[in-house]
């Protein structure tokens, strides 16, 4: 059984942008991962961005989101028989789960005007505290065709395609607030690169408040004080860049594009939408420790901060594991922090709470798959987007041993889940190999590929497996989230030591790292390496801990709980973005 959203009830409440007025703080992303039957959104982005509007709401902050609307869904993953993974569009209305505002405003594309709506969601913490999200559309008649599907695909299409849905939620976005009443906003989030253009509307706004046709560096410094920005890739690849000539095209760029302040962010004929944040935000930052040093040695000599993300601990706590706290840690919903006091829950109370969030997962992953899985054996779970930096195979890299390691020292098996891109064949061809490497693996190791991980998979999956494996390939782990929501649930994480897992991992007592510290020796990533102490440490430490010492390993289970749960979670996170970036 799939755990209940705690963001349920969807149905619209009435007067329903009554709070609109007193929002002080907008928060824009691509994707914002609200709820399973909104499947707008593709992985840690959405869901990142969706726990910080929870904690807003939990801590009564004013905010409101910004995101598009994406009708065809981020696609339902099916696999055929060789286990190639296969799209489909997702069937979904969103008048069924959304509110439909009757506003409307304009974004200019290519000489077209191309009309937008917004469709409104609040999104709630365990309490009564809610935040508004806005939904851009341009799913409407007075649209043309090709304008009309700007509103279905997330991450797809062109160049051309994407800059056109990035004008609409950054130029478009500020344009929608201020037609539904939001006009005491002092900041505005930008969380990655794809809003950013957020700061032309804001220029233009500032330049025709003081009567001016074209901005100056006054009206830059206006909204460089208005502007914060998170940055979460750690390769230059990754950020949105796009040839001067398609932007010119497509929108109308202000004189500032054309002055001094171009080569700010304009190189080689292109638009960098990262460079154009940095140089409108009077706050940078980088998602962990790590990141942020890396990213400050990427985009030097920029100053980049780090804030470590934070998950929203009521939405990803099982059931089980929220009724212990409730026994052991009251007031824990509102107070992140004491769940510390978890290090006194009584180790069986753990252990009980676990195996009825472990009973839960197998329950369904046997009924979907027929995996005849054992709810004694120790369950090793992976599941996050699949693609090549994340390294997914390591743990295959050598199945005669793990076979090995299953057979002699105790059963292991496997859970894997997560979507590839529908342009990343890399990522697919991953997906396939593991797939086909379940026959290989029996009898000592059962092992299943989950289809259509979402967010309901991803609460079963990270409340109920014994393990948490994570084999990034350093340094491009920005900070990584499903640890974290592992942690929660008492799961330990086993990962390379890169993101948040770098400040999080007390080896032996969070749980335990696989391989060196990379950056720190300056050494780089070696696989066989990595899938050698991966294996050493599950044959020498990890299962026998399991099998020979079950206290032991509730004891590991309860330190993960209190030591990074009580520190990694968006509480913390949002409280570091008010004292930093939001009112400093």
């Amino acid at each position: 059984m799939m755990p209940p959203n705690p963001d349920k009830p969807l149905a619209p409440i009435a007067d329903p942008l009554r709070e609109k007025l007193s929002a002080k703080v907008a928060y824009f992303s691509m994707e914002i991962a609200v709820d399973e039957e909104i499947p707008t959104y593709s992985g840690g982005l959405g869901v990142l961005a969706a726990d910080t509007l929870r904690a807003a709401a939990g801590s009564l902050l004013p905010m409101v989101g910004v995101t598009l609307l994406y009708r065809r869904g981020y696609f339902f993953q099916r696999f055929d028989a060789q286990g190639w993974q296969r799209e489909e569009a997702v069937a979904w209305s969103p008048e069924n789960v959304l509110c439909e505002l009757p506003d409307r405003v304009s974004v200019v594309l290519e000489d077209r005007t191309v009309q937008l709506r917004a469709w409104l969601f609040w999104i709630r913490d365990a309490g009564e505290g809610r935040v508004p999200i806005l939904f851009l559309d341009t799913a409407l008649p007075e649209n043309s065709e090709w304008d009309r599907a700007l509103s279905y695909f997330l991450y797809g299409g062109d160049s051309r395609y994407r800059l056109c849905q990035e004008v609409i939620l950054g130029i478009g976005g500020v344009r929608m607030l201020r037609k539904l009443g939001f006009e005491r906003l002092e900041l505005f989030h930008m969380n990655e690169g794809h809003s950013s253009l957020l700061t032309l509307a804001l220029l233009e706004e500032e330049a025709k408040r003081a009567g001016r046709t074209e901005p100056t560096g006054e009206d830059i410094e206006a909204v460089r004080s208005k502007c914060a920005f998170t940055t979460h890739t750690p390769v230059a690849a990754g950020h949105d860049r796009f040839p001067l000539d398609m932007v010119r095209k497509v929108i109308r760029l202000p004189a500032i594009a054309d002055s001094e302040y171009k080569g700010r962010f304009c190189c080689d004929g292109e638009i960098n939408l990262t460079h154009l944040a940095f140089e409108f935000s009077h706050y940078i930052n980088g998602v962990a420790k790590r990141h942020s040093e890396v990213s400050r040695v990427l985009f030097y000599p920029a100053t980049i901060d780090s804030i470590t993300n934070g998950i929203h601990v009521p939405y990803w706590a099982s059931r089980p594991m929220q009724d212990l706290f409730d026994r052991q840690i009251p007031g824990w919903r509102a107070d992140a922090f004491s769940l510390r006091y978890a290090i006194a829950a009584p180790l069986e109370e753990v252990q009980r709470a676990h195996g009825q969030s472990k009973e839960c997962l197998l329950q369904y992953v046997n009924r979907e798959t027929n995996a005849g899985m054992n709810p004694d054996a120790l369950t090793i779970g992976f599941a996050r987007r699949a693609t090549a930096y994340k390294r997914p195979e390591l743990i295959l890299t050598d199945i005669e041993r793990l076979k090995r390691i299953s057979g002699r020292k105790g059963p292991v098996q496997l859970i894997f889940a997560g979507k590839a891109h529908p342009q990343d064949e890399e990522g697919k061809r991953a997906i396939q190999r593991i797939i086909q490497s379940q026959i290989r693996l029996l009898p000592e190791v059962r092992m299943v590929y989950l289809a259509e991980y979402d967010l309901a998979l991803a609460r079963l999956v990270v409340a109920g497996v014994d393990l948490w494996l994570n084999t990034p390939q350093p340094p491009l782990e920005a900070s990584g989230t499903s640890g974290m929501k592992a942690a929660i649930n008492g799961v330990p994480n086993f990962s390379v030591l890169d993101g948040w897992w770098i400040e999080g991992c007390i080896e032996g007592v969070t749980g335990w790292s696989i391989g060196p510290d990379h950056y720190r020796r300056k050494e780089g990533s070696d696989v066989q390496r990595d899938a050698r102490d991966l294996y050493d440490k599950l044959e020498d430490v990890i299962v026998p801990l399991f099998y020979g010492d079950s206290e032991g390993y509730a004891r590991v289970m309860r330190q993960a709980i209190a030591l990074n749960g009580s520190f990694f979670n968006a509480q913390r996170m949002l409280q570091q973005y008010v004292l930093k970036a939001y009112f400093a």
